[in-house]
């Protein structure tokens, strides 16, 4: 669930950011700089990797100069974390922004499914750059904490909007919402990989279909089983 990023040429960003950052303070146009840089880091990251792009490759592509990037980041593994937690608070907002305003669950879903027709016009770089983090992330053992993090950020934001659905249906959840979050969660993940790799075989609402099928299994086996929190944790004789 989560935010597409594309490379502008360096010409064009040089002729945008004239202008601009002569009507930007100077603290405005430092973000700017940053959020630049992020985006050409991006764009470079899912079509070469991490390891194959360099900061030369990344201030070209933003059209700014190396101490523009170091008057940002220390280094390339700054970036990294800097576009970690990027990525993470604006894919969190962009779903839970789903719920705003929504008229129940089923909205939500309607505004989940244009989500994701959206997302799937660049999904391929989408899941790239995902992948690339993930990679990076995995093996630094002091990086590890803060994708698990992310991941965890991400699952809550799926519980929450779980036991909304359920209980505007007046249905107790049959399993804790924890694990069921998990479930979608890693669902999302591997569907999208599929999606990429196999594209005739689903539509771009493929992820959305599968959590309705999960939702109607969930409630049918609410109805028909005792509340996860009264169970018994002995078989009965």
């Amino acid at each position: 669930m989560r935010i597409q990023f594309c490379i502008r040429s360096a010409s064009r960003r040089r002729r945008e950011a004239v202008p601009i950052t002569e009507r930007l303070t100077r603290q405005q146009s430092r973000q700017l700089t940053r959020e630049r840089l992020l985006e050409a880091a991006a764009g470079l990251f899912a079509a070469q990797g991490v390891g194959g792009t360099s900061v030369e490759q990344i201030v070209e592509a933003a059209g700014y100069t190396r101490g523009a990037f170091y008057g940002n980041f220390d280094g390339k593994h700054e970036l990294v974390l800097a576009l970690l937690e990027e990525r993470t608070r604006h894919e969190l907002a962009e779903v839970r922004a789903m719920d705003v305003g929504a008229g129940g669950f089923e909205e939500t879903l309607d505004r989940l499914r244009a989500w994701h027709r959206r997302r799937d016009e660049n999904l391929a770089g989408w899941l790239a750059l995902r992948t690339e983090l993930w990679l990076y992330a995995l093996r630094d053992p002091e990086l590890r904490p803060v994708l698990a993090e992310r991941e965890r950020r991400s699952r809550e934001t799926i519980a929450r909007s779980l036991e909304q659905g359920f209980a505007e249906r007046g249905i107790t959840l049959p399993a804790p919402v924890e694990q069921l979050s998990l479930i979608v969660h890693a669902l999302d993940d591997g569907l999208s990989i599929q999606r990429v790799l196999a594209p005739d075989d689903g539509g771009p609402e493929s992820v959305v279909d599968a959590v309705e099928l999960l939702l109607a299994s969930w409630a049918a086996l609410a109805r028909t089983a005792p509340p996860a929190g009264n169970r018994s944790e002995d078989p009965a004789p």
